[in-house]
This record gives C-alpha cells, sequence and structure tokens, in this order.
C-alpha cells in the first residue's frame, strides 16, 4: 500500500511539473498556446489526486477533507480552461498566469494547508 502511494505522488508531481513547466515555458513566447504537456499534466493532476484521496480511504487514513476539496475544484477549474483553449492556436496572456497561478495555488493548498 505504502508502495502504491509514493508511486502516485511521483506521478502526481510530475504532472505538476508538466503543467508549471509548460506554462512557464509558454510566458516566453510571443503567442502563448496550451500545449500538450500543459493537458496531460492537468489530466494527471485530476486522476492522480483523485487516485490518492481513493487510497487514503481504502487505507483507512486520516483525510483532510477541506483542503482535499479546495485542490479538486481548482485542479477542475484549471482542467477545463486547459481542454477548453487547447484548440486555439494563441490564448491571452492573462488566460496563461491564470492558469499557471492556480496551479501554484492547488500545490499550495496541499504542502501549506495543515
Amino acid at each position: 500500500m505504502q508502495l502504491a502511494h509514493q508511486i502516485l505522488v511521483l506521478a502526481h508531481l510530475v504532472g505538476f511539473a508538466a503543467l508549471l513547466g509548460g506554462v512557464l515555458a509558454q510566458v516566453r513566447t510571443v503567442d502563448p498556446e496550451v500545449t500538450a504537456p500543459m493537458l496531460w499534466g492537468a489530466w494527471a493532476e485530476l486522476v492522480t489526486g483523485v487516485a490518492l484521496v481513493v487510497l487514503t480511504l481504502v487505507g483507512a487514513g486520516d483525510l483532510a477533507w477541506w483542503p482535499t476539496v479546495v485542490k479538486t475544484v481548482v485542479t477542475l477549474f484549471v482542467l477545463l480552461l486547459v481542454v477548453r483553449n487547447r484548440r486555439f492556436l494563441s490564448i491571452p496572456r492573462g488566460l496563461l498566469l491564470l492558469v499557471g497561478g492556480l496551479t501554484l495555488l492547488a500545490a499550495a493548498a496541499s504542502v501549506l494547508w495543515p
């Protein structure tokens, strides 16, 4: 059970890195766009996050519900933004910064919220 948890946490961190790395790579471009790593990173964050919650509940672990709910809602919103704007050749810079900021907010909810 511990190994499954560690593998899911690793996959969750890889998804976060892909999403935030994609945002940071697009900040430097003239016409930012939603890239495939951003899309896959957002999906990985959601899927592995839900799997971590299920694994915690199955293992009878203690789950902090408010940070989990906030992170899930923020991640769903980021995923919605990324999926809806994937079809456009260029997105507004403010939208790109919103995706990056919400990604950092979700990470902060995981790490800093007791």
